[in-house]
C-alpha cells in the first residue's frame, strides 16, 4: 500500500505538466503546455521511428519521452533561447528536481525514471539522439501551425539553427527537418518575412 501511495501522491505532483505552460502557442492562441508537448512527441515517436535507418527501441524511446521534462514540475518550463540566470542555471535546478522525483517514487521506479532522464541528456544512445530530434522538431512543427504573430523574433533564427544538428544523425530525420523547414518557410513569406534574408543572418546556406 506504501507504494500505492507515493505513486498516487506523485501523480498529483506530475500533473503540473498540464499546467506548465511552454513559450509554444497552439492554433487556436492559447499556449502549449508542457504535457501537450510530451505527447505530441510520442505521437512523432510512433509515427516515424520505422522510417529510421539507425535502429531504437521504440519502447525505451517513449519511455524518455514521457520523462523527459518531468523535472518541469519543480523547476520549471525555460525556453531554448533563455538567457542570463534562468539558463546558467538550468542544468542544476533540473538535476535536483530529478533527484527529488527519485526519492518521491517507490525505489525501483524512481531509479529507472531517473536513469532514462540522465540518458536522454547525454545523447549518447540511439534513443536519445531520437527522442532529442524530435524535441526540437516538435517545437517547429507546433510554431508553424501557430499564429504568427506569436513568433519571437529569435525564433526565426532558430529555424535554421535548433533542429538540424539533433536531426543529422539519420538520413529521415534529416529529410523531416527540410520539410519542417520548408513549412515554416512558407509562413514567413505570408508575413512579408524573407528567409534567405533570415539564412544570411545566421550564416547558413539553402541546400541544394
Amino acid at each position: 500500500m506504501d507504494d500505492v501511495v507515493r505513486i498516487l501522491d506523485f501523480l498529483k505532483l506530475s500533473e503540473r505538466l498540464k499546467l506548465e505552460l511552454r513559450h509554444s502557442w497552439l492554433s487556436n492562441g492559447r499556449h502549449e503546455s508542457v504535457a501537450e508537448h510530451s505527447w505530441q512527441m510520442a505521437l512523432m515517436a510512433l509515427l516515424m521511428h520505422r522510417h529510421l535507418e539507425v535502429e531504437i527501441d521504440l519502447e525505451k524511446t517513449l519511455k524518455m519521452i514521457v520523462v523527459h521534462d518531468l523535472v518541469e514540475v519543480e523547476a520549471g518550463d525555460v525556453p531554448s533561447f533563455a538567457t542570463g540566470e534562468a539558463m546558467g542555471r538550468k542544468a542544476a535546478r533540473e538535476a535536483a528536481a530529478m533527484e527529488s522525483i527519485r526519492r518521491r517514487l517507490p525505489g525501483a521506479i524512481g531509479r529507472e525514471i531517473q536513469a532514462l532522464w540522465q540518458e536522454y541528456e547525454a545523447k549518447r544512445s540511439n534513443e536519445a539522439k531520437f527522442a532529442g530530434a524530435l524535441d526540437k522538431l516538435e517545437v517547429q512543427v507546433q510554431h508553424n501551425l501557430a499564429d504568427m504573430a506569436t513568433w519571437e523574433p529569435v525564433e526565426y533564427d532558430l529555424v535554421y539553427t535548433k533542429m538540424d544538428g539533433p536531426c543529422a544523425f539519420d538520413p529521415f530525420l534529416t529529410a523531416f527537418c527540410a520539410a519542417v523547414k520548408a513549412q515554416a518557410e512558407t509562413r514567413m513569406r505570408e508575413t512579408g518575412v524573407d528567409p534567405d534574408d533570415v539564412r544570411r543572418r545566421v550564416g547558413t546556406v539553402r541546400a541544394p
